[in-house]
């Protein structure tokens, strides 16, 4: 088998891919999608449609651009990254609208729901969960930046491992789109918990804490409200 010409050494990679990957992440979290979805009364019903639908897509969408063997596949892995972004932020933008929440829906969120399952310590100063209440923290623009490269570098390291596989024809790329339906998968139960829940947002500035006996509380409204129905 051939081996990797030098010129796509997981070092030299590394080093140029944390960087791009996290402005590709900015051009997908300042805007927010358009969605046609309107607020349901049983919104988790059509979110979860929505999610299966578009973790096929992603499978699908991945694991052809992952087909390219040796260094062309190399070249494929940041328009994957992108298509797969494109499909997850509309989703992401879908789900908001069944919580009737499309408003609520900023970076910062985006943010949130698109990466917390792949890096927690990265997104933790933007959005603190207690139960079911998410506080999120608006953060200024340097603020986010810094947060995307964490996250751009992290991905990085990962997808030197994804390169790797683009070697071997065919598995490579079923493995990508396998990889691909599970990541949307975990973007959408992200998605799904957090616009369920209550959110706060926190104007710049203020801390972002939420008082126990606050949500002691409110955890005891909900459970008094839905015995009483």
């Amino acid at each position: 088998m051939t081996m990797p010409d030098r010129r796509f050494s997981k070092r030299s990679f590394g080093a140029k891919a944390g960087p791009r990957i996290a402005d590709a992440i900015l051009d997908y979290v300042g805007q927010t999608p358009f969605t046609t979805e309107l607020a349901r009364e049983r919104p988790q019903a059509r979110a979860r449609e929505i999610a299966a639908a578009a973790a096929r897509h992603a499978a699908v969408t991945t694991g052809g651009l992952s087909l390219p063997p040796g260094p062309l596949g190399w070249l494929t892995l940041l328009p994957e990254l992108r298509s797969l972004w494109k499909l997850q932020t509309q989703m992401v933008a879908d789900i908001a609208g069944c919580y009737g929440k499309t408003q609520e829906l900023g970076r910062e969120k985006m943010i949130y729901c698109l990466f917390r399952h792949t890096d927690p310590q990265a997104v933790k100063d933007l959005v603190a969960q207690v139960g079911r209440r998410f506080v999120v923290q608006r953060a200024s623009r340097p603020q986010v930046q810094a947060i995307v490269l964490k996250i751009g570098m992290h991905i990085a390291q990962r997808v030197i491992g994804k390169g790797i596989a683009r070697w071997i024809p065919v598995f490579g790329a079923v493995g990508a789109g396998a990889y691909a339906y599970y990541d949307t998968s975990q973007v959408a139960e992200t998605a799904i918990e957090f616009f369920a829940g209550v959110i706060d947002v926190q104007e710049d500035g203020a801390a972002a804490t939420i008082d126990p006996d606050q949500e002691a509380s409110e955890t005891l409204d909900q459970s008094r409200s839905r015995h009483s129905q």
